[in-house]
């Protein structure tokens, strides 16, 4: 029974009002006629049910409050049981409840919690791993709870766990209470090295955050199912800003990991700010000739990405890889070369697309840059494309090197689940713009929408998303009809002279995957980045036609941040439903997909669900996906053996 339901027996006991104690509703509510004057009966009735109506208020506010204190209450545990998921990787069910809490926390403890809740300190023998050797079978390794001192003294980054095989026991002097102090202790040490990146500290919470995991198998055979091939990006800032190669040692010691692992093959970045970093023209492509002459020692496979954008943020060696510094100088003079939201700021990781056609890169247009940067880079590796060391090769057609505009930056403030904004202010989309409201006889709408919010805003609260908004009015479907269709002919330009810099690679597009607000009407956040697909509408097809044309394959970034059940009831996020309308409708224009995980993984969940996504057991036209692209694991934690033996049982998966 709920907390909220009164008792049974109190509804019974509480009065049945009569039809002369009913209040008027509508307009005359308000008020009330009075008895009439001289009736005492009428009087005292009116009297006695004074007292009556103000309980039945009270209890009215009463019922309210307790509502929004439960729903407040709600709301913390939810944010509770979702951090315990995402940093300390406690295997709570989906609908867990304060016993599921108790029962991990002892379980991490090293206690033994039954079904029926009996509970009693475990034994301080290591659970037996899985045979590692069955095929077709996922398994998550086991790790036991190290005491406090232990981690104190013996606790280093990069050390087996097969080493560390005497640190792990529980010390019988403590109680679960104090374990769990343990466990908050230790993550405060690691938060101090390691900042507060949460896939960083995830991770570590995996063998370090006192987790007791029983073996689990996950469910399935994949051996007669199509091989897919796995391949794994290389960490950022292994080139520096002069292109050359940073510890190449470390690479090797990499690279060994990923073969011994059957791993296919790996992602490289090639970046636009560091090969043509100082001069127009001046190609420098050494530290990549290097790294290529690394993989190609340890017959991998390359699928490359020519990132046309900045990384707005540090890689590993301590770059920050921004646009070509003469790039950088243009725009000191001419700062419309960037995308511009509706208050004037630029956004200075990628070009705008309004340049695409005008010569303002020094006598170049924006899709000219491109080409040439295309054409210098088959040119210099064209041996390695024949001999089939370079498998692929990715165009960066925005911002992350995923064909969408950049409406959700965080350096302006922009925070999940914001609806992001419109990024079409600069002079160039101004005046296209204008151009194509003149062509439809309606000058006044040459014009961005406003109000369409901000950043941070939810549909609901503007007049543009809203449901029945203006984005589905003449001048809303005017606008957001040519504001995807820049992102179209953007995809065609930069796609017709790839096809001819590279002469019969494959080529690969990346497509984000925008999932929160896609259960509204308007796909609020879906607009702002370019794809026009309301409920309405389908906003792919029209972009998988062009990737069709040119022969592409489609790479789908299908995993994005953790959210518990609440945050996708609030935000109205459905990832399982875009993922299935943009592979679905990918395959119904003949194109191949690809996958990329947008995020480490983290636990054998999110491996069961990558595996159903790239072999889908249900397609009656047993699609499948081309390849799978892997966002590897810090360096350090490839050597624990939890995250070796998980990441090898996923790709033998994958393998078939």
């Amino acid at each position: 029974m709920s907390m909220n339901q009164p008792h049974p027996q109190l509804l019974d006991a509480e009065p049945t009002p009569t039809p002369t104690q009913r209040r008027t509703r509508g307009f005359g509510s308000g008020s009330s006629p009075s008895p009439a004057a001289g009736d005492p009966s009428a009087a005292a009735a009116a009297a006695a049910a004074a007292p009556r109506r103000r309980g039945e208020r009270e209890r009215e506010r009463e019922k309210e409050r307790t509502k929004l204190r439960e729903r407040h209450r709600r709301a913390i545990t939810s944010r509770m049981l979702a951090g315990l998921r995402q940093h300390g990787n406690f295997p709570l069910p989906a609908r867990a409840d304060m016993n599921d809490v108790l029962a991990a926390l002892a379980r991490a403890a090293g206690w033994t919690v039954q079904p029926d809740g009996t509970t009693f300190r475990s034994s301080s023998q290591l659970l037996p791993l899985p045979p590692a050797h069955l095929p077709g079978v996922f398994h998550v390794a086991s790790v036991e709870t190290p005491t406090f001192t232990s981690v104190l003294n013996s606790y280093a980054i990069g050390t087996p766990l097969d080493s560390q095989a005497s640190v792990l026991q529980t010390d019988d002097s403590l109680s679960p209470s104090s374990l769990d102090s343990v466990v908050v202790a230790e993550q405060s040490m690691k938060n101090e090295k390691y900042g507060n990146s949460d896939s960083v500290s995830s991770l570590n919470c995996l063998e370090n955050d006192q987790l007791v995991r029983a073996s689990a198998v996950l469910a399935g055979d994949y051996t007669r199912t199509p091989y897919i091939p796995v391949y794994a990006s290389l960490p950022m800032g292994i080139i520096n800003s002069h292109c050359q190669l940073m510890d190449a040692e470390g690479v090797r010691a990499e690279l060994m990991h990923l073969k011994s692992l059957n791993v296919d093959g790996v992602v490289v970045d090639c970046w636009w700010g560091i090969v043509e970093a100082w001069t127009p023209h001046k190609y420098e492509w050494s530290g990549y000739r290097d790294l290529f002459g690394i993989i190609k020692e340890f017959k991998l496979k390359v699928q490359v990405v020519l990132s046309f954008h900045g990384s707005g943020e540090s890689g590993s060696g301590g770059v920050l890889i921004s646009l070509p510094k003469w790039v950088m100088e243009i725009a000191q003079e001419n700062q419309d070369v960037f995308f511009t939201d509706r208050e004037g700021r630029r956004n200075t990781e990628c070009l705008s697309w309004g340049i695409d056609k005008e010569r303002v890169l020094q006598g170049r247009t924006g899709i000219e840059v491109y080409f040439d940067f295309m054409r210098n880079f088959h040119m210099e590796f064209r041996n390695l494309t024949e001999e089939g060391l370079i498998s692929a090769i990715e165009i960066g057609l925005g911002v992350s090197g995923e064909l969408r505009y950049p409406s959700c930056p965080e350096r302006m403030g922009w925070r999940y689940p914001g609806i992001g904004e419109f990024q079409c202010y600069d002079r160039y989309l101004q005046k296209n713009l204008r151009q194509a409201a003149l062509s439809r006889g309606h000058l006044f709408w040459a014009r961005g929408p406003d109000n369409a919010g901000y950043y941070n805003s939810r549909p609901h609260e503007t007049g543009f998303f809203c449901d029945g908004g203006d984005y589905d009015s003449y001048y809303g479907r005017f606008f957001l009809n040519w504001y995807s269709q820049i992102l179209i002919d953007h995809v065609d330009q930069v796609l017709s002279l790839a096809t001819l810099a590279f002469d019969g690679v494959e080529t690969v597009v990346k497509i984000p995957s925008i999932y929160w607000w896609y259960r509204t009407a308007s796909h609020a956040a879906e607009l702002t980045a370019g794809f026009y697909n309301p409920t309405n509408r389908d906003g792919y097809s029209p972009v998988f036609r062009m990737l069709k044309k040119h022969s592409i394959i489609l790479k789908f970034v299908c995993y994005g941040p953790e959210f518990t059940i609440q945050e996708s009831n609030e935000t109205f996020a459905d990832p399982e439903g875009l993922t299935w309308q943009v592979m679905n409708a990918a395959w119904d224009h003949g194109l191949s997909v690809s996958i990329e995980s947008a995020l480490p993984c983290l636990d054998g969940e999110m491996y069961s669900r990558i595996l159903d996504t790239a072999k889908p057991r249900n397609d009656p036209d047993r699609h499948h996906v081309s390849f799978f692209a892997y966002r590897q694991l810090p360096p350090f934690l490839l050597q624990r053996d939890v995250c070796f033996s998980e990441l090898g049982n996923f790709v033998r998966c994958m393998h078939g």
